[in-house]
């Protein structure tokens, strides 16, 4: 703010021609203390229509920054009204600062966003393999990293002692025929052979030939591009060594980094433009396709994806790429972004008010375009903002505020507030949802004292209280005790009783907890860790002795309470 200042200073001094004592004008002597203070009272007060803390009391006075004659702002001991808000210009000082404004407009917002990403293979068409078997890398098909393979072509062969037991096995069984190998048995063998690696079709010509060999093929699970290979011929590998990795690179993901304020414009199936240098004069669009709800706790970015069909291998494996996101958004009310200036946080614009006579004004912004900006408080279509030497007029307008001691939050324009809680139940529904704690907990009770009777007696209480509760609150409707409707049963046993009650009291006793009802009410809510249905289940009580309705008399005291 002190460069606005001296800014201001030279520019006054400028206009003024020069040479003036701030708080002086030319023919300003300084007040006498013997000058009677009614006097001073009843003379008029000339003040600076820019610089309201310059006064005097002898007309014709100019202001000491400005060179501006001062005006009659007030006299016979009225006090003067200073609007310090509001900042004046003369038609030369308009032409001096070139000052410029624009209209407040409804229209279309549109932003360029401009990101870098890596062109990625698809992640769901990636493959790792991994020995299935310990042995020696007898041979390698293939034998340098970018090859492109077919699906089911073989990558290398493994001499394996575990395999060639494993065919014997198999051989053997075979030709033992029903009656002295099992059919199991040769089914478990056939199973082994799967898993160690071997084909189906490799198996039909062990079942014809009958000959086992040590030797197994690897052999490629999809068609594409081999990204790296960890093994080399006469390598001895074991059981879940890593030997190849492929890719699929017909179908590529250009995978970017959006930043927290970006996520506001970004929707799946938008178009991206994506360029990358091996493709110069080239542009590939394709929309969005997912966007990653986690942000990463580093960068506080979230990734976006956008696929890429890569027919003819023009995208290269992990090169860079740059993308344009265009998004308009239509019938908005819009403020040029020029015009937007911000105090300690808060965005402003100084109104055009005519007569060369500007005003700050608080302003409530959305979403910010490439030019313009989105109005969603403060604003009117028509209104006129300054554009060109805001700046100018905003450090008149912060001299001002210091001379004349202004509230510093005039003018403040307060944010939306949007409720993201659940809104408090109305009374009649905390009434309602009181009725049902008290009816499950006495059919809590009854279950503990092992009492099926008297637990049936409760059924009809706990019935209509659930259904009052559900038709009185148009949100409880849509919960989850909507769900227990129909499933409060009368039960033959004991058991079948608990097992259907467990969920719907577990289901009372945590709305009864987030409306806090056990700190308005008698009530305690009590858990157990081992419940039958849902492993931990809780119940409400109307005493604060223990007494456990899932297990009843055979584990009574089973349980902690639940305070918070």
């Amino acid at each position: 703010m002190n460069i606005k200042i001296a800014i201001l200073l030279a520019f006054g001094l400028l206009l003024a021609g020069g040479g003036y004592l701030l708080g002086r004008g030319p023919a300003d002597q300084p007040r006498g203390a013997d000058q009677p203070l009614a006097s001073i009272q009843a003379a008029p007060i000339y003040q600076c229509p820019m610089h309201p803390w310059i006064t005097s009391n002898k007309p014709g006075d100019r202001c000491t920054i400005c060179g501006m004659d001062l005006v009659a702002v007030g006299g016979d001991g009225a006090a003067a009204t200073v609007d310090p808000d509001r900042v004046t210009l003369n038609a030369a000082q308009v032409a001096v600062t070139g000052v410029a404004t624009s209209e407040v407009t409804r229209g279309a917002l549109t932003r360029t966003l401009r990101v870098s990403g890596i062109i990625n293979d698809d992640d769901t068409r990636h493959r790792i393999l991994a020995a299935r078997v310990p042995g020696r890398i007898e041979t390698l098909q293939v034998n340098y990293v970018g090859a492109e393979v077919a699906a089911g072509a073989p990558l290398a062969t493994v001499f394996s002692p575990e395999m060639l037991t494993a065919q014997r096995q198999y051989v053997e069984r075979l030709k033992a025929g029903d009656v002295a190998s099992p059919r199991a048995e040769r089914a478990a063998a056939r199973e082994r052979l799967l898993e160690l690696g071997l084909t189906e079709e490799e198996i039909r010509i062990l079942d014809r030939t009958l000959k086992p060999t040590a030797m197994v093929n690897i052999r490629a699970p999809l068609s594409g591009t081999v990204v790296s290979r960890a093994v080399y011929e006469g390598q001895y590998v074991k059981t879940n060594d890593p030997l190849f990795e492929i890719g699929d690179f017909s179908r590529m993901w250009f995978v970017f980094d959006a930043y927290e304020p970006d996520l506001a414009w970004l929707r799946l199936g938008q178009t991206v433009e994506v360029s990358v240098p091996s493709l110069p004069g080239q542009v590939l669009t394709a929309p969005i396709s997912f966007i990653d709800p986690n942000l990463d706790e580093q960068t506080r970015t979230a990734r976006v994806r956008v696929i890429l069909e890569n027919p003819e291998r023009r995208l290269r494996y992990r090169q860079t790429a740059q993308a344009l996101v265009s998004v308009t958004t239509p019938d908005l009310l819009l403020v040029p972004r020029a015009a937007v200036l911000q105090h300690s946080g808060r965005p402003i614009v100084y109104l055009d008010l005519g007569e060369q006579g500007y005003r700050a004004r608080e302003i409530r912004l959305g979403r910010v375009g490439d030019s313009q900006a989105e109005v969603l408080g403060g604003l009117n279509a028509g209104d006129r903002v300054v554009t060109t030497a805001a700046l100018i007029l905003d450090a008149q307008a912060q001299l001002a505020h210091a001379g004349a001691a202004a509230d510093p939050h005039q003018g403040h324009v307060m944010p939306v507030t949007i409720p993201a809680a659940p809104p408090p139940p109305a009374e009649a529904a905390y009434g309602l949802l009181r009725s049902l704690a008290f009816a499950t907990a006495d059919g809590a009770n009854a279950l503990a004292a092992d009492d099926l009777a008297a637990y049936q007696q409760h059924l009809p209480a706990m019935r209509g209280a659930l259904a009052a509760y559900l038709a009185g609150d148009a949100a409880a409707a849509r919960g989850e005790l909507a769900a227990f409707t129909n499933t409060l049963a009368e039960a033959s046993d004991l058991e079948a009783a608990r097992r259907a009650f467990e969920p719907f009291s577990t289901a009372v006793a945590d709305l009864a907890r987030t409306q806090h009802l056990q700190h308005r009410e008698p009530l305690w809510i009590y858990q157990c860790p081992m419940t039958p249905v849902l492993g931990t289940a809780r119940w409400l009580s109307r005493s604060q002795q223990l007494r456990n309705p899932f297990f009843g008399s055979a584990m009574l005291e089973c349980g902690d309470a639940v305070n918070e």
